[in-house]
Formats: C-alpha cells, sequence, structure tokens
C-alpha cells in the first residue's frame, strides 16, 4: 500500500528519514574511515619510499657513471699519446733533435746561427721634439 500512496503523490516527495544511529556507532564508523585514509596515505608514502627515491638516485648514479666513463676515455688516450712520446725520447736521436730546435744547443766548436725574419712593421717617422728652424741660403 505505500506503493499507491506514492503513486498517487507524483508531484509530492517525502522527505527521507536519516538512518537511526545512535552517537557510538557514528563515531566507531568516523574512525574507522580515519584510520582507513591513514592507512592509505602510509602506504602512498611507503610506495614512495620503496620506488620513486631509489629510482632518482638510480638515474643520478647512472649519469655519473656516464661522465665518469667519458672521463675514463680521456684519460686513456693521453696515456696513449704519452706512451708514445716516451718511446720516441728513448731514441737519443730525437733528444738531440729536440734540444737543438727548442733549447739551441750545439756541440762544442760548432758555431749558432739564429735567422731572425724581417719586421712586419714599419719604422716610426722620426719626430724631433726641438722647433724646425729655417736658414736662409748660403750667398755666393
Amino acid at each position: 500500500m505505500p506503493d499507491r500512496q506514492r503513486a498517487g503523490k507524483a508531484g509530492k516527495r517525502q522527505p527521507r528519514r536519516p538512518p537511526t544511529r545512535n552517537a557510538a556507532t557514528d563515531l566507531r564508523h568516523r574512525r574507522r574511515v580515519l584510520v582507513r585514509v591513514l592507512i592509505g596515505a602510509m602506504a602512498i608514502v611507503a610506495l614512495l619510499f620503496v620506488f620513486v627515491f631509489p629510482a632518482r638516485t638510480l638515474l643520478a648514479q647512472r649519469q655519473q657513471t656516464e661522465k665518469q666513463k667519458k672521463t675514463l676515455e680521456l684519460l686513456h688516450e693521453q696515456s696513449r699519446k704519452l706512451a708514445e712520446e716516451s718511446k720516441r725520447l728513448q731514441n737519443n736521436a730525437e733528444v738531440e733533435r729536440m734540444a737543438r730546435e727548442q733549447y739551441g744547443f750545439v756541440y762544442p766548436g760548432e758555431k749558432p746561427y739564429v735567422v731572425v725574419p724581417p719586421s712586419t712593421t714599419s719604422p716610426p717617422a722620426p719626430t724631433s721634439s726641438a722647433p724646425a728652424t729655417t736658414r736662409p741660403a748660403p750667398k755666393r
């Protein structure tokens, strides 16, 4: 019969009655919801610590590793060049050539000559600080 009454009053809605709960049951429900929210938040924070922060650390370490690999390659290249130069300097003729070219060494009795390239700048125009005087031409 309540359905008929409801059907007869199609335009009017009756206000819904709140469920009857006592204060203790309502308080327990709120606490349960709060506990669930807190547990969810703690789970999210735990996931951040477990996955996100280590991932950032891993990416930073990879970047640093790549940088160190490049540095190592550069050092290997420099080491190879220095080894070649060291091997070349084991030859007395090379040492003598470098001593003559770079330091101007000569054997006793030799005369060193230095070829000076011509100057690329023009000499400054002569200027005198004394005023120029004009002399009359001598008479004949």
